[in-house]
């Protein structure tokens, strides 16, 4: 009797791209900080690829591995670009409520990142781009990944470029008039980690009246620092400052050197609350329930709004006798449909907490009065508000 065996083919290894190039087989390591497996089919590619071939084979999940002019590989990402944007909609009904319009736009947004995402660009082991016209991204490479560890890498020309608007956020800063006056009043946001372009959230903090005897508090979900320097500058005494992301933490610690705060500030690496009580704990977490699909995303959309319930679910067994807890939320999921003010309730009295003010907002940045917006509709109607919470 003979047995047959069928051997399977071992499945690609989503960290590392693999390709054909002068007859031989090719790779190195990919790199996706929205966590995407590398492509499975490649495609060398250069300046004589027109923009429709490129767009085809983008839909069809073909990534096109960059061997031509760099700037013209720029130019090659706006003309997809704009043939994502004049794509003709599946006809599927309009949608019939805030929630679907949302639902849609993000499949549209992954739709539009992933097509994008398969023009790619390899780096050297040293950060360095070995393409005519290519600029020098080893700082802005260094910034975001770290020092060199001599391995080539892949990367999606889209998230390179955004190393690059990263670095230049990060070498400029952002005023933050609840700082105080320039120059001491600009917070500098490293890769990967959300900067307080909304600054109204800001002054809610900077003009909430503080609990009696408030000179510790903590600032859970630090992120760029801003919050707990912000605090600082009310002088009070002690603040600790919480975060799990090391990109975070290293953003936070630049930040406070950078006000001369360290006398003030201490950071913790922690998931939420450090231990002990605190007299005032403010947090501001993600606004809206829903699943990241990159880095920076990770400050907008909280998964099950798990460190928003985990705030609640902890905050009172955290505050020191009379404290209270400071949560900093937008209404935007509300008017999404994607959380009502009634759960938001609900996760108050479940937590043994009760409201003792409540001071909103209205949101200044630009996609609020953006009629083009596709979710203008509850934009327009958005107000962010800081909930003074005690004890039951």
């Amino acid at each position: 009797m003979t047995t047959t065996t069928t051997l399977t083919p071992p499945a690609p290894d989503p960290a590392v791209l693999t390709w054909q190039e002068g007859g031989q087989a090719r790779q190195a390591g990919w790199r996706s900080e929205a966590g995407w497996p590398a492509p499975a089919r490649v495609q060398l590619a250069d300046d004589q690829l027109t923009a429709d071939a490129a767009y085809r084979l983008a839909c069809e999940g073909t990534a096109l591995l960059w061997r031509g002019d760099f700037q013209n590989a720029r130019q090659l990402l706006q003309a997809l670009a704009r043939r994502l944007d004049r794509a003709p909609r599946k006809a599927a009904g309009a949608p019939t409520s805030a929630s679907e319009v949302f639902y849609k736009h993000r499949q549209a947004q992954g739709r539009r990142a992933r097509v994008l995402g398969m023009l790619v660009i390899e780096v050297d082991g040293n950060h360095g781009i070995s393409l005519r016209r290519a600029p020098d991204l080893r700082v802005a490479c260094g910034e975001a990944w770290g020092p060199p560890d001599g391995q080539p890498c892949v990367v999606a020309l889209r998230e390179l470029l955004g190393l690059v608007g990263a670095h230049e956020w990060r070498k400029s800063g952002v005023e933050v008039p609840a700082l105080g006056p320039p120059p001491a009043n600009r917070i500098h946001a490293h890769y990967g980690v959300f900067s307080p372009v909304r600054g109204e959230y800001l002054d809610l903090i900077a003009r909430a009246t503080l609990p009696a005897g408030a000179g510790l508090a903590w600032d859970i979900g630090t992120g760029t620092g801003v919050i707990a320097a912000v605090l600082a500058r009310r002088r009070i005494a002690r603040i600790v400052a919480t975060d799990l992301n090391p990109r975070a933490l290293a953003c936070a610690r630049d930040n406070i050197r950078r006000l001369r705060l360290q006398g003030q500030i201490e950071l913790v690496e922690a998931d939420l609350f450090p231990a002990g009580t605190a007299p005032l704990i403010v947090c501001n977490p993600p606004w809206l329930p829903g699943k990241p699909s990159s880095t920076l995303e990770h400050a907008i959309y909280d998964p099950d709004s798990r460190m928003l319930r985990g705030f609640l679910a902890g905050l009172r067994e955290r505050l020191a006798p009379g404290g209270e807890g400071w949560l900093v939320l937008s209404d935007l999921a509300e008017h999404l449909g994607l959380r009502s003010r009634e759960e938001l309730l609900a996760l108050f009295d479940a937590g043994g907490l009760a409201v003792r003010e409540r001071l909103d907002i209205r949101p200044r940045h630009p996609k609020a009065s953006d009629a083009g917006d596709p979710l203008a509709s509850a934009r327009s109607r958005e107000v962010t508000s800081l909930w003074r919470l005690g004890a039951a």
